[in-house]
């Protein structure tokens, strides 16, 4: 730093930064801001000097005090000019816009330093609101801070007798929880429970997930006012995830879900009125009698299909998960051969959860309810919404992350659990990195220990010999638990009622942390409670296999603590596992080609109600463009002279496709006109049945349906695009032209060019560079065509070979999209498939017009995908999924 006179006009450093010129970038001027704050100020020397020429001390003295002065408030200046606000230092993901103006909203180690920013920065902390108490808050706070203070001594004291109780003491037995839970309500609905005062006026019309505080500062919410299903739900991370999540779920790493919104019905009775109740609703009836449904009904196994309506048995509700709870051991089986006669003497209960999507809940409550009740004896059906939460984890680090977060009760102490139990087996499963690779549907049920006496979690150290991969692969092969399952205590509601009541305040496993040694966990005490968690392994729903993924039941309010040690678990393969909300939930199902429920299943009640919500927000977001911006569906150029988009074109119209083109007008010799409306579409926005009576056909075999109900039947495909091009929402998709036979021959010549993808791997295209194209490329194209295999050209943009094998589109001779009367379905979800390097999508397709029109070209699953606003069709393959 050197010194420099003070100028004769004093410059701050605000004016310096006005002073640049108009070009210059932020960068410079955070430059000149730094030097500035560099530079020290100095008095020249002729301030120490009189008249004669001599040097006054005095004076000499003062002149070195301002420049002292001057060097530390460069030192201070220079040290605060590169310096980082307390909002800064948070990581990325839990920065949010307002954080440098509420100081509440930062972790609490930088509140203070924030707090200490703010003042200097004369940052007002409190609103006005805040300021400016009325008669009626003054009393409201004062009545608040008082109610606090009675309930923190409240809970100190229960603390310190549970803590009396389990040193040995009696302690005081009215302050302890209560062990007994309250009367369930059977048949009725549930309610969620008693919500904190504190932010009781935000779940008035809505509940929160039990990592609702979590999810609120890294991701993405529902709106206030527009809660989803009734539950505010993440939808994605703040920061961008579709690449991240992608790597996490397939290549290293895991993926999370908090799953807490599915909703859990129970069902206990006698198994001969459980099995008629299943009968009911559509479960296949080789699953309730026989060999193949063994292992399922007795509680080992899950099952996991379509669900349907008694009284309709086309209408179909949504697909369930079916869970029977491990029979004991001084029960009966009963065997449907005999249901007849031993029914009645038969008095063993069983129970079983049914897991179901939060918008066909009511739906599907209301049917079991009904059967139910047409049972004999009569099954009991409760609603265990908020009772039962579940976590889903995917990627070739769940199994590892979950061995990691939980810690089975009695694995090592109690002589009791031997080697084949399930406590004993899920230590062993830590190398798995596919859950698919396990037994098809298998369950683990046993109890864990807080996972905050763990708390922060550590890697744990997998076995690398060959001794172990054996081992594993014999558990895997012989799968001992089905023989040594008990019954898991999660279906015990006195169970999940004391491990929620137990669960010690956080202040109090600090407390315990505190007091055990340097580098050891806290010792078990008897009051800890005993979590009861059932694991499910499910595999991907595609023929060609995939990544599987785990779901954790376990009580609700049990949720964050495990939610917490899983989030934060350090994976052997670098980096922690990744959250995801619902767009990454219907991100990894579109990656597997599988439908996600129920944005792509338009034929189910749920689905339909989700097709009409999507509806209107793009309606919505069409009409808020300008004019000059948005696409005029009047004006698409069909091709052949057709023009006009087909329906709606922000919308899968099915309204339009089981009603045909509208009828024009024809004038009447009078000078009125005749016209035939056609039918009216359903409306959307009021909840009503879906139109035409269509409905889902699952699992649709072409050879096996009646063609009487396949007029209104529609059915899930997958969508893959065999050159280029990607199908996005609401893509129409065509059947081969059924009547134009030299159109079908263009589009079958596109199928059958070798310039296809399935060949492109054998040859290697190259385009010819223009005439002005720089020297380097013109050199790189000629060592390609010499050096390289025999290639493709492909002549510059916009310029037409003639002899070309394959036209691309835009090209005269591309061939256009076929008549209205081809039109099969509409693309729900369509995106680039990274999994897939290509365009693929999802989409549903009417069942009758396929076998219509169906033939040998049809038969090898062509189709042609036009997205909406677009002339152009793009060549893809369907399957049925």
């Amino acid at each position: 730093m050197n010194p420099t006179p003070v100028p004769n006009i004093s410059l701050k450093r605000k004016q310096a930064a006005i002073n640049l010129h108009p070009s210059s970038t932020r960068y410079n001027a955070k430059r000149v801001k730094i030097s500035s704050a560099r530079t020290i100020l100095a008095q020249s020397s002729e301030k120490a000097l009189n008249t004669n020429g001599e040097l006054d001390v005095s004076a000499f003295v003062k002149a070195r005090e301002y420049e002292i002065k001057a060097l530390e408030a460069s030192i201070g200046s220079s040290k605060k000019a590169l310096i980082t606000r307390a909002f800064q230092q948070v990581p990325r993901q839990l920065r949010r816009r307002t954080a440098s103006h509420n100081v509440k909203r930062v972790p609490k180690r930088l509140r203070v330093r924030a707090a200490k920013e703010m003042k200097d920065d004369n940052t007002p902390t409190i609103t006005a609101r805040s300021r400016n108490l009325t008669s009626q808050k003054r009393l409201r706070v004062r009545e608040a801070k008082k109610l606090r203070g009675i309930a923190a001594k409240v809970r100190e004291k229960r603390e310190a007798a549970r803590l009396q109780k389990a040193l040995g003491g009696e302690g005081d037995k009215q302050d302890l929880p209560s062990a007994i839970p309250p009367k369930a309500n059977k048949c009725t609905l549930a309610k969620p429970a008693k919500v904190v005062s504190k932010f009781r006026k935000r779940q008035i019309h809505k509940a929160w997930l039990p990592t609702h505080l979590y999810h609120s500062k890294r991701a993405h919410m529902t709106p206030p006012k527009e809660p989803l299903w009734r539950f505010a739900v993440p939808l994605t991370p703040t920061e961008k995830s579709y690449r991240a999540t992608h790597r996490a779920g397939w290549m290293r790493g895991c993926v999370a879900w908090d799953m807490s919104y599915m909703s859990s019905i129970g069902v206990e009775g006698v198994e001969a009125s459980l099995l008629g109740m299943l009968r009911c609703v559509g479960v296949p009836e080789d699953m309730l009698v026989g060999y193949k449904g063994r292992n399922w009904r007795r509680g080992t196994r899950s099952w996991k299909g379509w669900i349907r309506e008694r009284d309709a048995s086309h209408v179909y509700i949504s697909k369930v998960d079916v869970i029977w709870c491990v029979q004991k051991e001084n029960s009966k089986i009963i065997n449907l051969a005999e249901e007849t006669t031993n029914a009645g003497t038969v008095k063993d209960k069983r129970c079983l959860l049914l897991r179901v999507h939060p918008s066909a809940f009511l739906q599907l409550w209301m049917e079991i309810l009904k059967v139910a009740k047409m049972q004999r004896p009569p099954a009991a059906v409760e609603d265990l919404r908020f009772e039962i939460g579940s976590i889903e984890v995917m990627g070739p680090g769940a199994t590892e992350a979950l061995v990691g977060a939980l810690h089975p009760i009695g694995a090592a102490n109690d002589e009791s659990i031997t080697a084949h139990h399930p406590e004993s087996i899920w230590p062993a499963l830590a190398t798995v990195t596919n859950p698919a690779a396990l037994p098809a549907s298998v369950l683990l049920g046993f109890s864990i220990s807080d996972p905050r006496l763990f708390y922060p979690p550590r890697t744990i150290i997998k076995p690398q010999s060959s001794t172990a991969s054996e081992d594993l692969l014999r558990i895997l092969a012989a799968w001992p638990v089905d023989k040594t399952q008990h019954s898991p205590a999660l279906f015990d509601r006195a169970a999940r009622f004391t491990a929620s009541s137990l669960l010690s305040s956080q202040k109090s496993i600090n407390r315990r942390k505190g007091d055990a040694m340097p580098g050891s966990f806290p010792s078990p005490l008897p009051t800890d409670p005993r979590i009861p968690i059932l694991l499910l392994a499910s595999r991907p729903e595609t023929r060609n296999g995939g990544q599987g993924s785990w779901t954790l039941l376990l009580p609700w309010k049990c949720v964050v603590p495990v939610w917490y040690s899983l989030m934060y678990y350090p994976l052997s393969t670098g980096g922690n596992p990744r959250f995801g909300g619902l767009r990454e939930k219907r991100q990894i199902s579109f990656e597997q080609d599988v439908p996600w429920f129920p944005g792509d299943y338009p034929g189910t009640k749920a689905g339909w109600e989700w097709e009409a919500t999507e509806r209107e927000k793009r309606k919505e977001d069409w009409e808020k463009r300008p004019k000059g911006k948005r696409v005029e569906w009047e004006s698409v150029d069909l091709g052949g002279g057709r023009k006009g988009e087909i329906g709606l074109g922000w919308a899968c119209d099915w309204e339009r496709l089981f009603s045909g083109p509208p009828i024009t007008t024809v004038p009447n010799t009078n000078g009125t006109e005749n016209s035939d409306d056609p039918p009216v579409p359903a409306d959307v926005s009021s909840g009503r049945p879906a139109p035409f009576n269509m409905y889902h056909l699952p699992d649709p075999h072409l050879s096996t349906v009646p063609t009487a109900r396949t007029s209104s039947a529609l059915a899930p495909v997958s969508i893959s695009i065999l050159h280029r091009g990607v199908p996005t929402t609401c893509a129409r998709v065509y059947r081969l032209p059924s009547t134009n036979s030299s159109l079908l021959t263009k589009w079958l010549a596109l199928a059958s060019s070798p310039s296809s993808k399935s060949h492109k791997k054998s040859t290697v295209s190259f385009r010819k560079p223009s005439q002005h194209a720089p020297l380097h490329e013109k050199r790189a194209a000629l060592a390609a065509s010499i050096l390289g295999p025999p290639s493709i050209e492909h002549d510059a943009p916009g310029e037409a070979s003639a002899d070309s094998e394959r036209p691309e589109a835009g090209n005269p001779r591309y061939p256009v999209v076929p008549d209205e009367e081809d039109l099969i379905g509409f693309v729900t979800t369509g995106n680039f498939n990274l999994g897939e390097g290509r365009g693929t999508g999802i989409a549903n397709i009417l069942v009758g017009r396929m076998l219509d029109g169906m033939g040998k070209v049809e038969k090898e699953g062509l189709c042609i995908v036009r997205e909406a606003g677009s002339g152009i069709g793009r060549l893809a393959r369907w399957a049925w999924v």
